[in-house]
């Protein structure tokens, strides 16, 4: 069962969330797909918040093994190469959930393609069963369809369960009205409503995952997964990365 928050428990603002990690993250600063310290660092900060009493779903890229659009690149079809990128995803997904279970933190695998010797198939009622009974739940394998990202997926899930929120970790601290690591000049925005990221083009998601946080009401804080604490402060509402909602 999740834990019971004690008096001296901060505050959750939110109280369920989709966490979206791009692939890359698990990459680090180093050359291996996954990066065993970066990999524990970024257990530890989902730990921290599931001992909080929130719920958690992870939803994870495979960016830093294989994408699709990539693949296309090279002559891949793009049908094969987005199922090859949804492969991926389900091995980082495999690695978050043994970094969890070896920190006592119970997890669930749940994929979009069924592979049951490895994963438990995704069913809602059973994703929000687990989440009522204190588990991390790993959404892999996308939404099982080529020609969709796993931000789709982040946007899906959590309009299927009702999250509060997505927050989408990143290697920028936020949404800026360009590009910060091109112009020194850029503006990072506190906070955005959806129809200000539409009208100025701003990359927030893409657009399918973007309409979907839109017509659902779901809010997505984006953030910078490089503070170690980032996640603790996004949960509990201090100021942090960039807001867009309705």
């Amino acid at each position: 069962m999740p834990n019971k928050p004690t008096a001296s428990t901060p505050s959750i603002k939110y109280k369920r969330i989709v966490l979206k990690l791009s692939g890359e993250v698990l990459r680090g600063k180093g050359t291996e797909p996954i990066d065993a310290a970066t990999l524990e660092s970024m257990c530890e900060q989902v730990k921290g918040i599931h001992d909080l009493g929130v719920q958690v779903c992870v939803v994870i890229g495979g960016g830093n093994i294989f994408r699709g659009l990539q693949g296309a690149k090279r002559g891949v079809d793009r049908t094969t190469g987005d199922y090859m990128g949804m492969l991926a995803t389900v091995i980082n997904g495999l690695a978050i959930m043994d970094c969890l279970e070896k920190m006592g933190v119970k997890t669930r695998v749940q994929s979009a393609i069924p592979m049951n010797q490895i994963a438990e198939p995704f069913i809602m009622r059973r994703a929000m069963r687990h989440l009522e009974k204190g588990r991390v739940v790993i959404f892999v394998a996308g939404t099982g369809n080529p020609y969709f990202s796993t931000d789709t997926t982040a946007a899906l899930r959590a309009s299927e369960l009702h999250a509060d929120i997505i927050m989408k970790a990143t290697k920028v601290d936020g949404i800026y009205d360009k590009d910060p690591k091109k112009f020194p000049d850029a503006v990072k925005y506190e906070e955005l409503t959806f129809i200000d990221a539409l009208k100025q083009r701003l990359n927030v998601m893409d657009s399918t995952a973007f309409s979907l946080c839109l017509d659902n009401n779901v809010p997505i804080l984006v953030f910078n997964l490089d503070d170690s604490k980032a996640i603790h402060k996004a949960v509990t509402g201090a100021k942090i990365g960039t807001l867009v909602h309705n």
